[in-house]
């Protein structure tokens, strides 16, 4: 099942790229294994994913230590600052930098720990009360901060766009965070690279992509429904 599921998504993005002019190399897809076992994440290994997204830190940590060490970890869900100190130096990128606060922690981490972290602000592209992330007013006030912190390299923007049954209707936040990343690329500011746009999800990564998306987050198209524990 997970051969046949990767093999469809990569398809998607092939065509996604296409219909986008863009080359297939300039998306990188996130087998997003939150709540999935050790076994199925090998599976998908098997087949060629490297790139893993966990949305708890402790499940990222133990799939850490104990699956093949040339897999990058992606921290993509909400990261609470008391538990900063377990990722740094595991996660090759942070998706979800939604404060200064948070930005601080990570950086005093990599300072204590002497790494260097890349992260991504997370912006509530969409304003959803129910969402994290900082307003897009805000994001650049919050990129500048974040980049003048030892030990920290902001890589670009992520978002959570809504839930919608028809992809189509987030085309327009997609498209609002590519801007808002060209808007903050032209300030050239120190120390900041909007090279990332971490957007797009199991529901709409086709039209992500389309909108300039360089990382897709797809968890059930690879792995089926997640399954919580009772």
């Amino acid at each position: 099942m997970i051969k046949r599921n990767l093999d469809h998504v990569n398809q998607n993005i092939e065509a996604a790229c296409q219909n986008a002019g863009r080359n297939r190399e300039e998306v990188v897809l996130i087998a997003v294994s939150k709540t999935k076992p050790v076994s199925m994440l090998m599976e998908a290994y098997e087949y060629g994913c490297r790139e893993f997204g966990e949305n708890k830190v402790q499940e990222l940590v133990e799939k850490y230590e104990i699956m093949p060490k040339d897999i990058k970890w992606h921290m993509i869900g909400h990261l609470q600052r008391n538990k900063v100190k377990y990722v740094v130096g595991k996660a090759a990128l942070i998706h979800s930098v939604d404060s200064l606060k948070l930005a601080e922690e990570i950086s005093r981490e990599a300072v204590k720990k002497q790494v260097d972290v890349s992260v991504l602000i997370e912006v509530n592209i969409a304003g959803e009360d129910t969402k994290f992330g900082v307003a897009a007013k805000n994001a650049e006030q919050l990129v500048r901060d974040a980049a003048s912190l030892p030990g920290l390299h902001i890589k670009g923007l992520m978002t959570i766009a809504p839930f919608v049954m028809n992809p189509e209707e987030n085309r327009q936040y997609f498209a609002r965070l590519k801007q808002l990343a060209v808007d903050i690329n032209q300030k050239n500011i120190d120390n900041v690279n909007m090279n990332v746009l971490s957007m797009g999800m199991t529901g709409d990564y086709m039209v992500a992509i389309e909108e300039g998306a360089s990382y897709v987050r797809v968890g059930t198209g690879i792995f089926g429904e997640r399954q919580y524990p009772v």
